[in-house]
């Protein structure tokens, strides 16, 4: 194994810029929701922080990335015993392993953070704590080895995933739906409107979800290579066109266009290049991003369609946004920019339809899991927690601040 101390540098940055996008979240949905709520959206965005870290370490790790099973890993490495040494399987890193073990944490931080988007207002944190640790073991660890370890089943047959579309975004976004149509719609919805309380905050979340995308995209070339540049420059091109194509829509359809739409265009811009950013050309990006920012624009009046509470447009922006990035994958990928795209590639490419057949298997696999068995693990949750995962309905009025939390996010407005 054979380190190379350039590549080693950039993935530690790339690291970082990752974990800081959880507080960028934490910001982006906090001010999206009511005063009184402000807390404990945030609370429950950086606890995320500390119990998938210590999940990561424990087991999460030697799960996904050891072993030679298809479908999990074994417990090789667990508590990283070993993991600075010895690579995950099937890789040849030219970083330490270690350095790896830290990248991939980030992105298993964050993942279960963007369903905090879809239950706003109405969990319970210590409902949280429970679910958040089951779905990363039993739903995030698998998808993570089925398409991201050489070993995963997924990964065997073709599909491709750069960076994160369908084990980050289909996945948090199939299982935000999930939980919703378990927990309910909040108190008064959608009749009663319940505005962003500060969208400053909203943009300022954006502004740094944007610079750490860098990390989470181009990072993924796990080299500072030209496939990382890239994906770099896809990854900006893909978050501006998202926000023009989401605002060009609300513009024509509302007469306005919003500092929340531009914010939500940019970010279902940054969620569809995610699976395409190391595969694509600049062009295909811009496209990509393009037709995520107009697609999620209109994707998000589905809970109305259909009746359930996303409150915050999980599944609008990451769901539909992430099925976007990699079905259009199979489409626009290329050799020219990745030799990882075989000779039945993307259809752009001369290739055939098998690409995106195999894309087609991949976000239906996870799909079906994820869905399923986060239902199983809300019912189980809620049938076991006294009183159920939700909080009672003289809580939800007050807020969870000061209910989950005792605390208040402004002293001078309570409202």
């Amino acid at each position: 194994m054979k380190i190379d101390a350039g590549n080693t540098a950039w993935v530690i940055v790339a690291a970082a810029l990752v974990l800081f996008m959880t507080p960028g979240l934490a910001l982006f949905y906090g001010g999206m929701v009511r005063a009184k709520n402000v807390l404990a959206m945030l609370m429950q965005n950086f606890f995320c922080l500390g119990l998938v870290s210590v999940l990561w370490a424990v087991c999460m790790y030697s799960l996904a990335f050891s072993g030679r099973g298809r479908f999990l890993g074994n417990f090789d490495l667990a508590f990283l015993e070993g993991a600075g040494k010895i690579q995950p399987t099937g890789f040849g890193l030219t970083i330490p392993p270690l350095t790896f073990a830290g990248y991939q944490m980030m992105f298993a931080i964050i993942t279960p953070a963007l369903i905090t988007g879809a239950i706003a207002d109405r969990m319970k944190f210590s409902a949280w704590f429970w679910f958040m640790g089951l779905w990363s073991l039993l739903v995030y660890t698998p998808v993570a080895h089925w398409v991201f370890s050489p070993m995963g089943w997924l990964f065997k047959r073709g599909a491709l995933d750069f960076a994160g579309g369908t084990v980050v975004h289909v996945n948090a976004g199939i299982a935000a739906l999930a939980v919703v149509l378990v927990i309910g719609k909040r108190k008064g919805w959608p009749g009663h409107p319940t505005p962003p309380h500060s969208l400053p905050l909203t943009l300022l979340g954006t502004g740094i979800l944007w610079f750490g995308w860098f990390g989470f995209n181009a990072g993924s070339a796990l080299a500072a290579d030209g496939i990382a540049a890239q994906a770099f420059m896809n990854t900006n091109l893909a978050a501006a066109s998202g926000m023009l194509g989401w605002l060009l829509f609300e513009r024509w359809r509302g007469r306005h266009a919003t500092t929340l739409g531009a914010a939500s265009g940019a970010v279902a811009g940054l969620v569809a290049i995610t699976p395409c950013a190391g595969f694509v050309t600049s062009w295909a990006a811009m496209v990509i991003g393009f037709l995520a920012g107009a697609i999620c624009f209109f994707a998000v009046s589905m809970k109305f369609k259909f009746g359930f509470d996303d409150a915050l447009d999980v599944v609008g922006v990451h769901l539909v946004g992430g099925l976007l990035g990699s079905l259009l994958l199979g489409l626009f990928a290329t050799k020219a920019v990745n030799p990882g795209v075989t000779s039945q590639g993307a259809l752009m490419d001369g290739g055939s339809w098998h690409l995106m057949g195999e894309q087609l298997i991949a976000v239906g696999a996870t799909l079906i899991w994820s869905f399923t068995v986060t239902i199983v693990i809300i019912k189980v949750l809620d049938r076991l927690m006294p009183g159920g995962v939700r909080v009672t309905a003289e809580d939800e009025e007050m807020g969870l601040d000061l209910t989950q939390h005792s605390e208040v996010g402004y002293s001078l407005d309570r409202v």
